[in-house]
């Protein structure tokens, strides 16, 4: 009878701790950092966005990315405008940028799992109305209850129709720009 009701008792805190344990749902950051970054020989130029938001499907990888362009923040004004403008991102016209994509290797993350996980994407970002393929990798950090993500990659910027031929821009902007993207997940 002791072996029964044991069995009973073990079987019914397994239950219970499995019945609070909440299945991860689809995954939403509003806590986004996105980070521009040009060097060249006369200048290094920086602009920081924090007004970006994302989502992630775990079930299916696929993850979107939605930058409002009039968000980035530089340390001087005339940057600012500069990039804001026609010549440069024409923000005015081409509001958002956006990632639409999947992590490839999704069943190689558990999101339930403290740990430090690569992760693949493949998809299509858009900037300034121009959709270009992307394939690029980042870091996914489980520890208790946040999911982090971290990727920095490269961008050409004649891909997207921003180039500069003559001028201070085409001495001061690298045609090559690093982004990095470091955002915060919780459940919805």
């Amino acid at each position: 009878m002791k072996k029964v009701s044991f069995l009973i008792s073990t079987v019914a805190i397994v239950l219970a701790l499995f019945a609070f344990t909440p299945p991860v749902g689809k995954l939403v950051s509003s806590k986004t950092h996105i980070k521009f970054f040009s060097h060249t020989s006369v200048e290094d130029i920086q602009a920081n966005n924090y007004a970006s938001v994302s989502t992630i499907d775990p079930s299916t990888g696929d993850v979107v990315f939605s930058v409002p362009m009039q968000s980035f923040e530089f340390g001087k004004a005339l940057m600012q405008k500069h990039f804001n403008g026609e010549d440069f991102l024409d923000t005015k016209q081409f509001p958002k940028a956006k990632l639409k994509g999947k992590i490839t290797n999704i069943a190689e993350i558990n999101l339930e799992k403290d740990g430090t996980y690569q992760a693949n994407v493949e998809g299509e970002l858009t900037i300034k109305g121009v959709t270009k393929p992307i394939k690029e990798k980042g870091t996914v950090t489980v520890k208790g209850n946040k999911i982090e993500v971290q990727s920095i990659f490269n961008i050409v910027l004649a891909d997207y129709g921003i180039n500069f031929v003559k001028g201070k821009p085409a001495s001061n902007i690298a045609k090559t720009v690093e982004i990095t993207v470091q955002a915060e997940y919780q459940s919805e």
